[in-house]
């Protein structure tokens, strides 16, 4: 990025609540189904029908906002925003304006630094277009009225990197408390960029971009990167930067422009008539407050300070709330925390989907391998094989401890042994011990690697190491 100047960065995040019916009506919200099935005179905008609003929307819109640091708005109303667009029946989205239902929160980064929230308000989602070179631009209502919270950051963003920190860091949020799924790749959760730049220095803000509906955490990045380039270069060729709605193009890594900036003016909002102001209760919040799990950041703190885990490994493992419950089952069985993280993060983690935490291996079972590890009952080696075993019909039923007396594989930690196991290798590749007393680093692994396998994988690699010292000398 150019060293002259800086980003001004403000991301909204639409985010679909996980409610069983719609925002004002009770069609169901299943994603997948049927185009147009899911549909009603409420959520098309018939004449003569009247929205309802669903009270769970509300709820899990105020414990998003208490899990992000928000301020409830204790008495609210709903506005119409007026606009048209093919996917909007109605000519107007039901939203809020001027009294939105959560203000005034924050999202902390790992690094140490705050990105503001000004407002989640909550709203109807518009349906989908759908492009076909057949039969030309259909429209599919089923997502029309489905609830969602729009998440507005305040400029606090200065960077693609630190915009990918806060997104990464605020789904996560999201999904602890369980208001939403937050699948991009079933547009869950959507993210819309608004970009300025000005000069290092300067307070004022410069025109803004608003980079529209992207889907995934790289391709905002990418979008703010090439955005912020192109408004520079207009800068530095005494053009002006226009207020517009662009979109990026994933295939080109380019952003183009889609429209003019709408203003609030545009929009002419004003308070709903269908459906009055309402007040949140001291009950409601309760209950909301009630259903907050424990929260990333004091996760993430507690298996660093308590667990001893690495901050990166305490990340990987808190991304997902399924695997933080998982983990956490397997070190009250365990002495060894960080064995456990390890295997979890290098041997499970591959294991299971992109979303969730569906793992073949138990947590109870991760636990005992943590403890036969820590106990040196079995080497790396044969952890990573019991993993394996463990996935088979035949050893279903059985722990790793089982497994381990069953096959005897146990380590091997015989001095004697393994003494001797080294000078057989040596017998047999004279040449190995010649190339390592000549330099070749290369040789000791291969000796190592020959005791390995004389010792079918159970040779204890540490006492091995120690001997082949002992006998062959560094």
């Amino acid at each position: 990025m150019n060293g002259k100047y800086e980003a001004v960065i403000g991301i909204e995040v639409h985010v679909e609540l996980k409610t069983a019916s719609k925002i004002f009506c009770s069609c169901k919200t299943d994603f997948g189904a049927p185009p147009n099935t899911q549909v009603c005179p409420v959520c098309m905008g018939l004449p003569g029908t009247l929205p309802v609003l669903n009270r769970g929307a509300v709820e899990m819109a105020v414990r998003a906002g208490l899990a992000l640091g928000c301020k409830i708005q204790r008495r609210t109303r709903l506005d119409r925003k007026n606009y048209f667009y093919p996917d909007l029946p109605k000519a107007y989205q039901i939203s809020q304006y001027e009294l939105p239902l959560c203000y005034d929160g924050k999202v902390r980064l790992a690094d140490g630094t705050c990105v503001g929230i000004t407002r989640i308000h909550i709203e109807e989602d518009a349906g989908k277009l759908i492009h076909s070179a057949e039969h030309g631009t259909l429209v599919d209502y089923n997502r029309c009225g489905v609830p969602l919270i729009e998440i507005v950051s305040r400029p606090d963003i200065t960077s693609a990197e630190q915009a990918k920190a806060y997104l990464s860091e605020l789904k996560t949020i999201l999904l602890y408390t369980s208001v939403s799924d937050c699948r991009m790749d079933e547009g869950s959760l959507r993210c819309d960029v608004n970009l300025s730049v000005r000069k290092k220095g300067e307070s004022g803000f410069g025109v803004r971009t608003e980079l529209k509906n992207i889907n995934s955490f790289a391709f905002v990045a990418k979008a703010i990167e090439y955005e912020f380039t192109r408004q520079v270069s207009l800068i530095e060729s005494g053009e002006a930067v226009v207020a517009e709605t662009r979109r990026f193009d994933e295939a080109s890594g380019k952003t183009f422009s889609m429209r003019s900036k709408e203003s609030a003016a545009d929009y002419r909002f004003f308070p709903e008539p269908d459906i009055p102001p309402f007040e949140i209760s001291d009950d409601l919040i309760e209950r909301a407050q009630s259903l907050l799990p424990t929260l990333p950041a004091e996760r993430r703190h507690r298996y660093v300070s308590e667990l001893g885990l690495r901050q990166e490994d305490a990340h990987i493992i808190v991304s997902r709330p399924q695997m933080a419950e998982y983990f956490e089952r397997a070190v009250r069985a365990t002495k060894y925390p960080r064995i456990a993280a390890n295997l979890l993060i290098t041997d499970l983690l591959s294991l299971v989907g992109a979303e969730g935490f569906d793992c073949p291996i138990s947590p109870a079972a991760l636990a005992e391998l943590a403890s036969l590890s820590g106990e040196l009952t079995v080497n790396s080696s044969t952890v990573k094989k019991l993993i394996k075993l463990l996935q088979a019909p035949e050893y279903a039923d059985m722990s790793p401890r089982e497994i381990v007396e069953k096959l005897c594989l146990y380590q091997i930690k015989d001095k004697a042994c393994l003494t001797d196991a080294l000078n057989e290798v040596i017998e047999k590749s004279p040449r190995l011990l010649s190339d390592y007393r000549s330099g070749k680093a290369a040789a000791k692994k291969a000796i190592i690697g020959g005791v390995m396998a004389k010792t079918s994988g159970l040779a204890d690699p540490v006492l091995l190491n120690e001997i082949f010292e002992q006998v062959i000398g560094s």
